[in-house]
């Protein structure tokens, strides 16, 4: 977190996103990397405190973390979380001095009678004319259960230090090393035999004129160098894009990783200016999708028209009803070439609704053809809550409120009015491969989680969600 700004001049789009945002009130800046504990979500802030959820998506203050101080990070290790901050440094009052300080406790729940921090330890400092910064603190915990802290901010190098993860205290014999420049609020991830250091670039501080930008590097080695996509050091400036700002968001900093099981996965980070909420710095958290071995930001989906395709064959999922024949039969292969040209339109819901039978219609997937009875309007149900990173939705026919619901024995079914229904209620996550995984909020008779599913070519149904299956997979395109 640094306070040099850059004001910028010029005029936003102004677009609509429901979804978009976290609700609740979700205000906070520099948050760590949320943490599960018994069964709530938290994260903590610059100043002290923080927030909690009980679902992951409607967010409240009540997070307690002693210290002070600025931009913590938490990590689970076995049945305690450690939690780091720094005491001082970002180039406050001139220099450069800072201490990075780390604290143990079972369990985040101020109200549980475990609740108790350890006594800080300090774990990595700076002095007062280095060319380095101790704030800005960031854990990794790799495969071969290594502990790493990454810290620093603009006004020099992004350094890494290993820490024992018994003690949380500085590895024996561990130096610190320089990683990166010309970013802040580092943090680091491994997959897939690659280690990860993202940093925040650009300005902060400055609400919507902030410039905010996450970006990545990587290497085989948990010391680097860290390149990005086109070879560049960090320690040379280099970084991918990973999220920047939105036509309505500003300012995205401070990345974290959340891990909801493999092929689910969420990046947790701050807007510094959320203009649809006051223009406050508040908690984001967008689907991570992997391109190439790439991070980016996925998304959460926006209420709009859309066609719902399967990943196994590319049917559309559709209402079980006839097919209707349209305008538009064969005119012959030869046309007079100076025939007037007529636009026939598409088939209309009014052309065909009288004929869709008045109680339940299953669900099937079929050849795509812009029909009525394949065309879905997906919108969140706010008063429903959520789930980590999104709200619940409901999917309903264009034009008409026949939902798609869960019904007994895992099936899925339209049924003829929305009414709120557990079973009625979506959640919508993309996955990170960038297809989307659809879940009922619950199932009739059955306690399992169980997600969209083609069981064949025609046959939607529900099962278990396995990501290397693309039976469990749809795409979701807007119309």
């Amino acid at each position: 977190m640094k306070t040099r700004n850059i004001l910028l001049s010029g005029a936003f789009a102004l677009v609509s996103l429901s979804a978009a945002a976290q609700v609740g009130a979700p205000y906070i800046h520099d948050p760590s990397t949320i943490a599960e504990c018994d069964g709530k979500y938290y994260t903590f802030g610059t100043g002290g405190g923080g927030l909690i959820s009980e679902d992951g998506w409607v967010w409240k203050s009540g997070a307690v973390r002693p210290g002070g101080g600025a931009a913590p990070d938490a990590i689970k290790i076995g049945d305690r979380y450690l939690v780091g901050y720094s005491a001082t440094g970002g180039g406050l009052g001139g220099g450069h001095a800072g201490r990075i300080l780390t604290m143990w406790n079972k369990t985040l729940d101020p109200n549980s009678p475990d609740f108790a921090y350890s006594e800080p330890i300090e774990v990595a400092h700076s002095e007062y004319d280095e060319d380095c910064d101790a704030i800005d603190v960031g854990f990794l915990m790799d495969d071969n259960g290594r502990l790493f802290c990454t810290y620093g901010t603009y006004f020099g190098n992004i350094r890494q230090v290993e820490l024992d993860p018994a003690t949380g205290a500085l590895k024996e014999g561990s130096k610190p090393i320089d990683v990166a420049i010309d970013c802040e609020a580092s943090s680091m991830m491994y997959r897939d035999g690659w280690y990860y250091l993202l940093g925040t670039h650009g300005t902060c501080c400055d609400g919507a004129n902030s410039t905010y930008n996450i970006i990545v590097g990587r290497s085989r080695s948990p010391y680097g160098p860290f390149l990005d996509n086109v070879g560049r050091d960090m320690l040379q400036g280099g970084g991918k894009m990973v999220v920047a700002a939105e036509e309505r968001r500003f300012g995205a900093g401070h990345f974290g990783r959340y891990i909801v099981e493999p092929g689910v996965e969420k990046m947790s980070f701050h807007w510094e200016a959320d203009l649809d909420l006051s223009g406050r710095s508040t908690l984001a958290i967008r689907p991570i999708i992997w391109n190439n071995g790439w991070p980016e930001a996925g998304q959460v989906l926006a209420d709009g028209n859309y066609k719902i395709l399967s990943r196994r064959r590319g049917y559309a999922l559709e209402l079980a009803v006839d097919f209707v024949r349209t305008a538009g039969g064969m005119r012959g292969f030869f046309g007079r070439q100076d025939e007037t040209i007529v636009v026939i339109e598409n088939q209309k819901l009014e052309e065909v609704i009288e004929g869709w039978p008045a109680g339940e219609i299953p669900a099937r997937a079929n050849d795509y053809m812009a029909r009525p009875h394949q065309k879905w309007t997906i919108q969140a149900v706010p008063e429903a809550g959520g789930y980590l990173g999104g709200p619940y939705y409901k999917i309903v026919i264009e034009g008409t409120n026949r939902a798609l619901a869960a019904a007994e024995g895992a099936e899925v079914v339209t049924v003829p009015e929305f009414t709120g229904a557990d079973e009625q209620l979506w959640q919508i996550e993309q996955l990170t491969d960038g297809t989307w995984r659809i879940m009922p909020k619950a199932i009739p008779g059955c306690s399992e989680r169980l997600c969209l599913y083609s069981v064949a070519d025609s046959t939607p149904t529900l099962a278990k969600f396995d990501f290397n299956n693309d039976n469990a997979k749809w795409d979701i395109k807007i119309r």
